[in-house]
Protein backbone atom coordinates (compact mmCIF):
# COMPACT_ATOMS: atom_id res chain seq x y z
CA UNK A 1 0.00 0.00 0.00
CA UNK A 2 1.22 3.57 -0.97
CA UNK A 3 2.32 5.27 1.83
CA UNK A 4 0.00 8.52 2.98
CA UNK A 5 2.61 10.24 4.40
CA UNK A 6 5.03 10.15 7.17
CA UNK A 7 3.69 10.63 11.02
CA UNK A 8 6.48 11.72 13.28
CA UNK A 9 5.85 10.44 17.04
CA UNK A 10 7.47 11.98 19.86
CA UNK A 11 6.23 9.96 23.01
CA UNK A 12 8.02 8.10 26.32
CA UNK A 13 5.44 5.45 26.97
CA UNK A 14 6.16 2.14 24.51
CA UNK A 15 3.21 0.72 24.73
CA UNK A 16 1.36 3.48 23.30
CA UNK A 17 3.71 4.75 20.76
CA UNK A 18 3.51 1.07 19.89
CA UNK A 19 -0.22 1.24 19.63
CA UNK A 20 0.07 4.65 17.63
CA UNK A 21 2.68 2.94 15.47
CA UNK A 22 0.13 0.14 14.82
CA UNK A 23 -2.69 1.99 13.75
CA UNK A 24 -1.15 4.64 11.65
CA UNK A 25 0.40 1.64 9.98
CA UNK A 26 -2.58 0.18 9.28
CA UNK A 27 -4.45 3.38 7.75
CA UNK A 28 -1.40 3.64 5.75
CA UNK A 29 1.37 6.30 7.21
CA UNK A 30 4.53 5.96 7.46
CA UNK A 31 5.71 5.86 11.40
CA UNK A 32 8.98 6.97 12.77
CA UNK A 33 8.70 7.14 16.83
CA UNK A 34 11.00 8.77 18.97
CA UNK A 35 10.85 8.78 23.03
CA UNK A 36 13.15 11.67 23.88
CA UNK A 37 12.61 15.16 23.13
CA UNK A 38 15.50 16.66 21.97
CA UNK A 39 15.84 13.97 19.58
CA UNK A 40 12.23 13.58 18.59
CA UNK A 41 13.10 17.74 16.87
CA UNK A 42 15.88 17.04 15.49
CA UNK A 43 14.05 14.16 13.74
CA UNK A 44 10.91 16.66 12.95
CA UNK A 45 13.53 18.82 10.94
CA UNK A 46 15.14 15.97 9.66
CA UNK A 47 12.34 13.62 7.97
CA UNK A 48 9.82 17.10 7.22
CA UNK A 49 6.79 14.70 8.51
CA UNK A 50 3.47 15.30 7.31
CA UNK A 51 1.92 16.04 10.92
CA UNK A 52 3.50 14.84 14.38
CA UNK A 53 1.69 13.52 17.65
CA UNK A 54 3.32 15.25 20.04
CA UNK A 55 3.06 13.78 24.30
CA UNK A 56 3.25 16.74 26.48
CA UNK A 57 5.32 15.36 29.24
CA UNK A 58 8.77 13.99 27.92
CA UNK A 59 12.42 13.32 28.99
CA UNK A 60 14.90 16.56 27.95
CA UNK A 61 12.35 18.60 26.04
CA UNK A 62 8.93 18.68 26.68
CA UNK A 63 6.25 18.67 23.97
CA UNK A 64 4.95 21.91 24.69
CA UNK A 65 8.32 23.63 24.13
CA UNK A 66 8.87 21.20 20.74
CA UNK A 67 5.70 22.82 19.21
CA UNK A 68 7.04 26.44 20.28
CA UNK A 69 10.57 25.71 18.57
CA UNK A 70 8.95 24.08 15.30
CA UNK A 71 6.55 27.38 15.33
CA UNK A 72 9.46 29.98 16.08
CA UNK A 73 11.24 28.63 12.98
CA UNK A 74 8.44 28.90 10.92
CA UNK A 75 7.67 25.31 10.56
CA UNK A 76 3.66 24.87 10.11
CA UNK A 77 3.54 21.19 10.07
CA UNK A 78 0.44 20.07 11.89
CA UNK A 79 0.75 19.36 15.59
CA UNK A 80 -1.77 17.15 17.54
CA UNK A 81 -1.04 16.88 21.60
CA UNK A 82 -1.26 14.06 23.24
CA UNK A 83 -0.99 14.10 27.02
CA UNK A 84 -2.25 12.65 30.59
CA UNK A 85 -3.38 16.13 31.79
CA UNK A 86 -6.39 16.67 31.70
CA UNK A 87 -6.23 20.63 32.45
CA UNK A 88 -8.01 23.74 30.68
CA UNK A 89 -4.63 25.54 31.13
CA UNK A 90 -2.36 22.72 29.42
CA UNK A 91 -5.07 22.56 26.27
CA UNK A 92 -5.44 25.94 26.23
CA UNK A 93 -1.59 26.72 25.89
CA UNK A 94 -1.18 23.92 23.90
CA UNK A 95 -3.48 25.96 21.22
CA UNK A 96 -2.37 29.20 21.26
CA UNK A 97 1.44 28.05 20.83
CA UNK A 98 -0.11 26.41 17.50
CA UNK A 99 -1.28 22.95 18.07
CA UNK A 100 -4.09 21.91 15.21
CA UNK A 101 -5.52 19.35 18.01
CA UNK A 102 -5.57 17.55 21.03
CA UNK A 103 -6.24 14.77 22.87
CA UNK A 104 -6.12 13.19 26.58
CA UNK A 105 -5.21 9.81 27.70
CA UNK A 106 -6.41 7.48 27.47
CA UNK A 107 -7.92 7.56 23.95
CA UNK A 108 -8.80 5.38 21.16
CA UNK A 109 -5.90 4.84 18.57
CA UNK A 110 -8.63 4.99 15.88
CA UNK A 111 -9.59 8.79 17.27
CA UNK A 112 -5.49 9.59 16.51
CA UNK A 113 -6.16 8.29 12.86
CA UNK A 114 -9.31 9.84 12.56
CA UNK A 115 -7.90 13.14 13.96
CA UNK A 116 -4.66 13.07 11.49
CA UNK A 117 -6.54 12.19 8.74
CA UNK A 118 -9.34 15.07 8.92
CA UNK A 119 -6.42 17.40 9.73
CA UNK A 120 -4.79 16.50 6.59
CA UNK A 121 -7.60 16.65 4.16
CA UNK A 122 -8.40 19.88 5.38
CA UNK A 123 -4.42 21.01 4.11
CA UNK A 124 -5.12 19.71 0.94
CA UNK A 125 -8.60 21.02 0.27
CA UNK A 126 -9.03 23.85 -2.02
CA UNK A 127 -12.47 25.09 -1.24
CA UNK A 128 -12.39 28.40 -3.21
CA UNK A 129 -11.10 28.33 -6.99
CA UNK A 130 -10.08 31.83 -6.71
CA UNK A 131 -8.77 33.62 -3.54
CA UNK A 132 -10.95 35.83 -1.55
CA UNK A 133 -11.50 38.69 0.69
CA UNK A 134 -12.77 39.74 3.65
CA UNK A 135 -11.93 43.80 4.46
CA UNK A 136 -8.21 43.75 4.09
CA UNK A 137 -7.79 40.11 4.44
CA UNK A 138 -7.18 38.02 1.52
CA UNK A 139 -7.20 33.88 1.35
CA UNK A 140 -5.68 31.47 -1.52
CA UNK A 141 -7.03 28.14 -0.65
CA UNK A 142 -4.83 27.04 -3.12
CA UNK A 143 -1.84 28.62 -2.15
CA UNK A 144 -2.92 27.94 1.45
CA UNK A 145 -2.07 31.74 1.94
CA UNK A 146 -3.23 34.29 4.26
CA UNK A 147 -2.28 38.58 3.92
CA UNK A 148 -3.74 41.42 5.73
CA UNK A 149 -3.14 44.99 4.33
CA UNK A 150 -0.69 42.39 1.53
CA UNK A 151 1.21 41.25 4.10
CA UNK A 152 1.85 37.58 4.78
CA UNK A 153 -0.08 35.70 7.48
CA UNK A 154 1.84 32.55 8.77
CA UNK A 155 -0.94 30.41 10.52
CA UNK A 156 -1.46 26.73 11.43
CA UNK A 157 -3.32 24.65 9.68
CA UNK A 158 -6.44 24.56 11.36
CA UNK A 159 -6.35 28.42 11.88
CA UNK A 160 -6.12 28.69 8.17
CA UNK A 161 -9.22 26.30 7.42
CA UNK A 162 -11.51 27.81 10.63
CA UNK A 163 -10.50 31.24 8.61
CA UNK A 164 -11.59 29.26 5.60
CA UNK A 165 -14.95 28.52 6.49
CA UNK A 166 -15.59 31.56 7.84
CA UNK A 167 -14.80 33.34 4.71
CA UNK A 168 -16.68 31.18 2.52
CA UNK A 169 -19.91 32.48 3.51
CA UNK A 170 -19.14 36.15 4.25
CA UNK A 171 -22.04 37.65 6.97
CA UNK A 172 -23.01 33.77 7.60
CA UNK A 173 -22.67 33.18 11.22
CA UNK A 174 -21.44 29.82 11.96
CA UNK A 175 -22.07 28.20 15.82
CA UNK A 176 -19.46 26.39 17.76
CA UNK A 177 -20.70 23.64 16.93
CA UNK A 178 -21.26 23.92 13.40
CA UNK A 179 -16.84 24.88 13.07
CA UNK A 180 -15.74 21.92 15.71
CA UNK A 181 -17.65 19.40 12.95
CA UNK A 182 -17.13 21.21 9.72
CA UNK A 183 -13.05 22.00 10.69
CA UNK A 184 -12.07 19.81 13.57
CA UNK A 185 -14.33 16.87 12.06
CA UNK A 186 -16.32 16.64 15.47
CA UNK A 187 -18.83 18.23 17.42
CA UNK A 188 -18.46 17.86 21.02
CA UNK A 189 -19.62 20.81 22.68
CA UNK A 190 -17.18 20.15 25.68
CA UNK A 191 -15.08 21.84 22.88
CA UNK A 192 -16.14 24.88 22.52
CA UNK A 193 -13.62 26.57 24.01
CA UNK A 194 -11.60 25.07 21.81
CA UNK A 195 -13.04 27.19 18.83
CA UNK A 196 -12.63 30.64 20.90
CA UNK A 197 -9.12 30.03 21.54
CA UNK A 198 -8.29 29.13 17.30
CA UNK A 199 -10.20 32.84 17.04
CA UNK A 200 -8.16 34.70 19.79
CA UNK A 201 -5.74 33.60 17.83
CA UNK A 202 -6.90 34.31 14.32
CA UNK A 203 -7.78 37.32 15.39
CA UNK A 204 -4.34 38.50 17.20
CA UNK A 205 -2.46 37.56 14.38
CA UNK A 206 -4.33 39.36 11.35
CA UNK A 207 -4.84 42.07 14.31
CA UNK A 208 -6.78 45.55 13.28
CA UNK A 209 -7.47 43.70 9.79
CA UNK A 210 -9.16 40.75 11.32
CA UNK A 211 -12.99 40.48 9.65
CA UNK A 212 -14.03 38.21 12.13
CA UNK A 213 -16.88 39.51 13.98
CA UNK A 214 -19.07 37.66 17.42
CA UNK A 215 -22.77 37.35 17.41
CA UNK A 216 -22.67 36.47 21.62
CA UNK A 217 -24.37 33.75 22.56
CA UNK A 218 -24.63 32.02 18.98
CA UNK A 219 -20.70 31.99 17.21
CA UNK A 220 -18.88 33.57 14.58
CA UNK A 221 -18.83 35.00 11.12
CA UNK A 222 -16.68 37.56 8.94
CA UNK A 223 -17.97 40.84 7.31
CA UNK A 224 -19.71 41.05 4.88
Amino acid sequence: MESKGLIVIVEDERAIADLQRLYLGEAGFGVHVESDGIAGLASIRRLHPVAVVLDVGLPSLDGIEICRRMRAADDWTPVIFVTARDDEVDRILGLELGADDYLTKPFSPRELVVRIRTILRRHAGTPFAAPVAAGAVTLDAARRRVEASGHPVELTSTEFDLLAKLMSSPGQVFTREQLLSSVWGHADYGLGRTVDVHIAQLRAKLGADSPIRTSRGVGYSVAE
